[in-house]
Parts: C-alpha cells; structure tokens; sequence
C-alpha cells in the first residue's frame, strides 16, 4: 500500500472523529504557540534595544564615570569612578585633536511637571541638557524649530526643547515655539519639537525637556552629576586610533599618573548592542526549555489519545488485517494520522505563537516579525512530535492478533 492510500486512510480516520482529532490538535497547537510565541517575542525585544541603542551611532563612544552597567541575573554592576565634572567635559571637547564629533549630556532631574496656560503634564517629565551636538549624538530629529548654538549650549540661556508627547499635551492644536513654559521652577521658551520617537530601554525623548547644557548645570538635583561624554567618528576604521587620543587627553585633563589606571570608562556603542547580543543568548535558551517542556506535555497528551484511538479501533485493524494488510501497513497508516494531525495543531499553534510574539512587538513599537527560522522548526518538530507520539501505540496495533482483534467486543 502507498504512503497516498495511507494518508487518505489517515485523513478518513481524522474526518470520522473530529472532536477527538481537534482536541488532540489544540494540545499540539497550545505547546507549539507557546514556543514560537516565547521566540519571536524575544527577537522582538532583540530588535528593540538594538535599535535603541544604534540610534547612538555605530561609529561613537562614550566616556562615562562607569560602564553600561548591562547585566543579566546576579551580574554586578560596574563599580562608579568620581564622577566627570562640568568642566572636564567642557575641556575635553576643546583640546581634542582628532576628526571627531564630541558632544556632552547630562541628566539634571526627574518627576518634573510642565505648565502651560491652563494645561500641565503629569509629573513624569524628565529635564536633560545637551550642548549643540546632543541631537545627534542621542538620535533625536526636529520636526520644528531649531537646535542650540554653540554660544547658547555654553550660556545660561532660558531656552529648551520638548518632547512630541509633551507637545500635544500642553498646547493641543497650539504651535508650540516661542511660548514660555513652567517646567518645575524653571521659566523655559521652546524654540524646538522633537519627532516622535517612542519609548526605548525605560526612557522616552517623547517625555523630555532639553536645556542647554550650561542651564542643565544650575538646575540639576544632585549635588555631584556625572556628564556623559559621547564621541563620533566618521569612519571606524579610525575608531581605534580616536580612542586613544581621547584616553590621552582626558588622562590629562584629569590628572591622572602614568602608572594609574584610568578613572573613567569608554565603551563603543556597537560593543552596548553586542552585550545586549550575548544576555540574550540565555533568555533565548530559557524560553526554548519553556517552549520544549510545554511540547513535551503536548506529545505525551497525542500518545495517550492515539492509545485510546488504537483501541477505540481494534475491530476495525482486525478487519484489515483479515482481508491482507500487513503489521507494516497498519503501522504506517497510525504513523501518518499522528504526523497529520501534529502538522494540523502545528500550523494553528505556529500561527497563533507569531501573533502573540506580534502583538508584543507593535506595544514595544516594533515592526512585524515573520521568524521563517521558527516557523519551518517548528513545522519539523511537529513531524518529530507526530513520531515520537504515534510510533508506540502504531506498533502497538501493528503486533495485534487478527483473531483476537475481530473478536473484540
């Protein structure tokens, strides 16, 4: 008998005991969803933090008073040096010598409320200052207005630009440039808007006022902040050498001896992704061994439904073994039934598991993700499955006594 006349029995067989067959395919289809589903959530928060943090220039560094600080489990974080002073930024963007774009920020304060007329945010706003550079050094974009100057970015100007979000809260259909705002007990005109950007990493440019830098300096809450320095190159293949101009002359401006380590940390933004890259690998796994135990539950659910099926038709493999079919026959044909249905509950669960992974992406603000890898695994192990569900109760059916089997009931 061919492997079309065992399919057609098979799919007979499946259409002659629906309810049985789509309770078995949901088992396949809930243990498949959750692993597909576990997986393309995870790449969808792969390509949300690396685009994130690509949005800071493949080709810059930073030079922070501590490291990234990524980690995952019980990983430590990185040990703070003394923090990196106003003026040491200030010096470090002028004495560079090298083909460089060099930018300073800085965080000044959290929970801030800005005012408007009539209209206020809620307290979540965040105060961050930049100098000229900043926009592109933090991938921001405008959609109105300008940037700071090289003079304002240095001067206790009473300027600031504005996050999308705040925008459309406070001024509503209003354009929002050359209006004075509240923002804590600061007095701020807006002389830009930011594109809307979304949320990454637990922050949002959308909640945010910049200030120049200098103003950023005399409004901030802590008493000692750090500044961040972030230096763009434009080719990598002079990354490395801009690097050690850079240590060299913070290394100066800090006063540090030749024999001392550094007390500061550069780290390449490619190398942030990288890191991010790694961690991942072992949620990756976890959600693999999640996914797995699930669909080991679902196979050992298939075989005891195809036990109870072998039963259920014991007369009827009496009969064909009676009229010629061989143990080899009859164990392909509940093979088959088992492979079909597996791929049956596989395509639901598969489909359902890109969904779900989906829907998690567009609330991160990610793209639509098709993970054809996942898929076609997870078409393969619903083959494996099917096998490894089908091949004992198929051989158990196969080895029944054809005397025996017609007297049944």
């Amino acid at each position: 008998m061919t492997y079309t006349e065992n399919v057609r029995l098979a799919l007979q067989s499946i259409k002659s005991n629906r309810l049985r067959t789509m309770l078995t395919a949901l088992i396949i289809a809930i243990g498949l969803s959750a692993l597909v589903g576990i997986l393309t959530t995870l790449d969808a928060v792969k390509a949300s933090m690396t685009e994130a943090f690509s949005s800071m220039g493949a080709n810059s560094f930073n030079i922070r008073n501590r490291g990234s600080g990524i980690r995952i489990g019980n990983g430590k974080r990185p040990k703070p040096f003394k923090s990196i002073r106003y003026e040491d930024a200030v010096k470090f963007k002028q004495r560079l010598n090298a083909p460089a774009n060099v930018a300073i920020s800085v965080f000044a304060s959290g929970g801030s409320t800005v005012k408007y007329k009539q209209e206020k945010t809620n307290p979540n706003i965040n105060i961050q200052g930049f100098d000229e550079n900043g926009l592109g050094s933090q991938g921001l974009e405008l959609t109105l207005g300008r940037n700071f100057s090289a003079s304002e970015a240095l001067a206790n100007t009473n300027i600031c630009i504005i996050g999308s979000e705040i925008a459309k809260t406070v001024f509503k259909n209003e354009s929002p440039l050359d209006k004075v705002i509240n923002v804590g007990n600061n007095k701020l005109k807006v002389i830009g808007v930011l594109a809307e950007k979304g949320s990454g990493m637990g922050s949002s440019s959308d909640r945010a006022v910049y200030v120049p830098l200098y103003k950023a300096k005399l409004i901030n809450s802590n008493a000692n902040p750090s500044y961040t320095i972030t230096v763009a190159v434009p080719n990598k293949a002079i990354m490395d050498n801009v690097i050690g101009e850079a240590t060299s002359t913070f290394r100066n401006i800090r006063k540090i001896k030749i024999k001392e380590p550094n007390n500061f940390e550069i780290t390449k933004s490619d190398s942030v992704a990288q890191s991010l890259d790694e961690n991942l690998k072992y949620i990756v796994l976890g959600g693999i061994a999640i996914g797995a135990i699930t669909l080991l539950g679902a196979s050992i659910a298939l075989m005891n439904i195809m036990m109870v099926s072998v039963t259920e038709r014991t007369r009827e493999i009496g009969v064909r073994k009676a009229i010629g079919a061989n143990p080899s026959v009859i164990r392909k044909q509940f093979l088959i039934e088992a492979v079909v249905i597996c791929l049956m509950g596989g395509f639901f669960g598969i489909m359902l598991g890109v969904g779900i992974g989906n829907l998690i992406s567009f609330s991160m603000g990610g793209a639509f993700l098709m993970p054809w890898t996942f898929i076609i695994t997870g078409f393969i192990l619903c083959v494996i499955v099917g096998i490894f569900s089908g091949y004992y109760p198929a051989l158990k059916a196969s080895k029944l006594d054809p005397v025996e089997a017609l007297r049944y009931e």
